[in-house]
């Protein structure tokens, strides 16, 4: 069976050991990271957290698609994504190198 990821109270938990302050501190610290990913993603330049990756808003173009019940063609609205980028260092640190 596989382990389930670690929920944010775990995450706060461990924050807070390793770096030897208060849970509430940790907390705090979380949050204001993930403040700034959401307030920076909305920007051009993206949000990047060294050594993790970057995120960045992305504009897709409207395409052409099918339902796969039916067969028949529809049209997919052009719409904008958030996406992650693995950091080169992130990759190396869980998959190794080559």
């Amino acid at each position: 069976m596989a382990k389930k990821p670690a929920t944010k109270a775990e995450i706060i938990a461990k924050m807070a050991d390793d770096a030897g302050i208060a849970k509430v501190q940790a907390k705090a610290a979380l949050e204001s990271l993930v403040a700034q990913a959401y307030k920076g993603a909305k920007s051009k330049d993206g949000f990047t957290i060294p050594g993790i990756g970057k995120l960045i808003k992305h504009r897709r173009k409207a395409r052409k698609g099918h339902n796969p019940a039916t067969g028949e063609s529809i049209k997919i609205a052009a719409k904008t994504v958030l996406k992650f980028r693995v950091s080169k260092a992130a990759t190396d640190a869980v998959v190794g190198k080559k």
